[in-house]
């Protein structure tokens, strides 16, 4: 203690004060304490739902691809997944990944042609032989000019080549047009009238026979009759996402040279055309339910 500090005094006391803090007191005091604590742990405590019944699951919505398919896919094609369950799936971009045969000159064209005749002679014997088919064009012409020519056709029959042939340069040799307008292959794709047309028109071709996707798809697949695009038909078979890049669908089809990013893109229509397909026919056609009532 410091030097001149003052005594410290102790605490009055009232003598007439009857309250003394005793054992009793104490737990008196704990057990108000203890009572207030529970309480307002009671008012913060969530319901128990232990026993309440867990509700009734929820049964997905079966693919009509799965439902439909009574037998498997031919050896040659994926059995179509289901998009049940698999989000990320939905939004895998589907590509073709085999050899992209590009042909620019008359020569080129009538070789590929060649090549693609004798897979359909090794293959006719089994059954039809499907042939992908597929056309790009210049979508916007001079003012005041007709309509741009076909510029680009693309041909595939299975997952290890695509013909992609630059007809504005090459034109159409006569072994083309034979494949063409013979009748040992059936051209598929989406709207595939309008390409027929258009390559009668431009070049004097007649394409056949030919099968609309779109038509096949309504006969196979459960549901109201609806026109399919080849991207939407896409996404039903297979789950994955049919890229349409504006920069390359609309682009320069009639350059000299086409690009790896436009070879890609038109090889992969041509080839899920023709996977499409493959898929679609191996299933039944669809029949509804029909309800009898019982008298």
């Amino acid at each position: 203690m410091e030097s001149g500090a003052p005594h410290a005094l102790p605490c009055p006391v009232d003598d007439d004060d009857d309250f003394y803090w005793d054992a009793e007191a104490e737990a008196e005091l704990q057990a108000i304490e203890a009572a207030h604590a529970a309480e307002s742990a009671k008012r913060r405590r969530l319901p128990d739902w232990s026993n309440t019944p867990a509700p009734a699951p929820v049964r997905p919505r079966p693919n009509p691809v799965r439902a439909a398919a009574s037998a498997s896919s031919p050896s040659s094609v994926l059995s179509p997944p289901t998009c049940q369950g698999s989000v990320k799936a939905r939004y895998q971009q589907v590509a073709f990944r085999g050899k992209i045969v590009y042909c620019r000159t008359a020569t080129e064209v009538d070789k590929a042609t060649r090549e693609i005749m004798r897979k359909i002679e090794s293959m006719k014997a089994s059954g039809p032989v499907s042939l992908g088919f597929d056309l790009e064009w210049k979508p916007f012409p001079r003012r005041g000019e007709p309509p741009c020519k076909v510029a680009l056709m693309q041909l595939c029959m299975d997952k290890t080549h695509c013909y992609v042939m630059h007809i504005i340069h090459s034109g159409v040799p006569p072994i083309l047009k034979s494949l063409l307008e013979d009748s040992s292959s059936v051209k598929v794709g989406v709207c595939i009238d309008n390409d027929a047309r258009k390559m009668f028109n431009d070049y004097d071709v007649r394409v056949q026979p030919l099968m609309d996707l779109s038509t096949v798809a309504n006969l196979k697949l459960a549901g109201p009759y609806k026109r399919w695009s080849l991207a939407a038909l896409t996404e039903m078979i297979t789950c994955k996402e049919l890229p349409k890049p504006g920069n390359i669908r609309m682009g320069n089809w009639e350059a000299f040279v086409l690009s790896k990013k436009q070879l890609e893109y038109a090889a992969t229509d041509a080839y899920i055309s023709w996977y499409l397909y493959e898929v679609l026919r191996s299933l039944p056609d669809y029949t509804p339910d029909i309800e009898t009532e019982v008298v």
